[in-house]
């Protein structure tokens, strides 16, 4: 007879909701009333995971084994800061290895840039890359966008667009699986969706999470609150508390995309009673596409988890010129469908003037929808992403 544990988990139904405003698509996977995936998708500024370029080695580095290389046109509609003829890092394990500086090479955008480093490369590309007559340098492919990513992890599952455009154009890769839908969000996931955007998870329980990235790590604090306002005696409750907010942990970790280190200080119980859990934390873990690993514990009794980088996590996508002014952008395009003929403007700093301009999809997906372009003025008494959307009198 098979245990319990070796049971394969329960079929879930899932349904992939795709919510349009200009310059974005919010995408979330849903199963059985919950959110298990979400990505953020930005046609205008990708963030170039999986993109396929034809590049030279710009520099062979022995010390941290791998090799620099220059990407003719990277940072041209994709979402990072530096010059567009960027330099990406391509590891001897991924294909440096045996390589001289100025050799041409194919290459894949195995992970997003950031901190004001190149994207990390990968040489383990296609055969029909490799084997193209055409010996530009430059871009050859973009790599598949969020949306259809999670289309593909979850094949079976229906997929619901609000937007007409969009759908059209997913249409030859979904076929019968694309729904049009007059809205893709119910106020229940917009809720939660709000909700990744704060560093404080409140549970139902009375637990609260706090989730805090830091430029070297992610720190996750678990406090108990009013969750041991119960008759138990204290160790029995802070291993019940922690056994069952382990598996919301694993879930914010996904939902929010967090990557690298990751450091968990879970309630009470003392440092060396804390392994206890680990195998309840590993199985937490396990569904996450990405596959993070528990390490193991630290002495102060931190759970140390690292998790693969490959696109953004989600509190750097929400940060930023670009990020303010779609979020303009999606109120004005709400506010003028719901009221047609409204004439609206947006007064906003210098920077986030620019990046919408510099945006080659947002613009005119506000266009498309209001049947004007956007009336906008730069004002530079408003400091870094501020903005203000004001009406416009007639």
């Amino acid at each position: 007879m098979r245990r319990a544990a070796d049971r394969p988990p329960p079929v879930r139904t899932v349904t992939i909701h795709a919510a349009w405003s200009p310059g974005e698509v919010r995408v979330a996977a849903i199963a059985d009333q919950s959110l298990v995936d979400y990505a953020l998708w930005r046609p205008g500024a990708p963030d170039g995971v999986g993109d396929i370029y034809r590049a030279r080695i710009s520099g062979i580095v022995p010390a941290i084994a791998g090799a620099f290389v220059a990407l003719p046109g990277y940072g041209a509609g994709v979402a990072v800061s530096g010059p567009a003829n960027a330099e990406g890092f391509l590891p001897d394990s991924e294909g440096a290895k045996g390589l001289n500086d100025g050799a041409i090479v194919t290459v894949r955008v195995a992970r997003a840039a950031q901190g004001g480093k190149g994207p990390r490369l990968s040489a383990r590309v296609g055969a029909v890359e490799n084997g193209s007559g055409d010996k530009t340098l430059g871009l050859l492919r973009r790599g598949v966008d969020p949306l259809r990513e999670l289309a593909a992890r979850y094949p079976r599952a229906e997929v619901l667009v609000d937007d007409p455009a969009l759908a059209a154009s997913l249409r030859t890769d979904l076929g019968d699986r694309l729904k049009r839908v007059p809205q893709a969000f119910d106020d229940g996931v917009e809720t939660e969706l709000e909700s990744l955007t704060s560093p404080e998870v409140q549970l139902v329980s009375g637990v609260r999470l706090s989730v805090h990235p830091t430029p070297a790590l992610v720190a996750i604090d678990v406090d108990a609150g009013s969750a041991l306002m119960v008759r138990d005696g204290a160790a029995r409750r802070h291993l019940t508390l922690n056994v069952s907010v382990l598996p919301e942990i694993a879930r914010q970790i996904r939902l929010r995309n967090l990557s690298g280190a990751i450091f968990v200080d879970l309630a009470g119980m003392k440092a060396k009673q804390r392994t206890s859990l680990g195998s309840a934390l590993a199985a937490a873990l396990a569904d996450d596409p990405l596959r993070p690993r528990l390490l193991g514990f630290t002495a102060l009794g931190l759970a140390e988890i690292t998790r693969p980088r490959v696109r953004p996590p989600l509190h750097e996508a929400l940060i930023g010129p670009l990020a303010s002014g779609l979020i303009a952008l999606r109120i004005i395009a709400c506010t003028v469908r719901a009221q047609p003929g409204r004439r609206l403007a947006l007064r906003a700093s210098p920077a986030v003037i620019a990046a919408l301009q510099a945006d080659p999809v947002a613009l005119a997906d506000l266009a498309r929808i209001t049947g004007q372009g956007l009336n906008s003025r730069s004002d530079p008494s408003l400091p870094g992403d501020l903005w203000h959307i004001e009406a416009i009198d007639g």
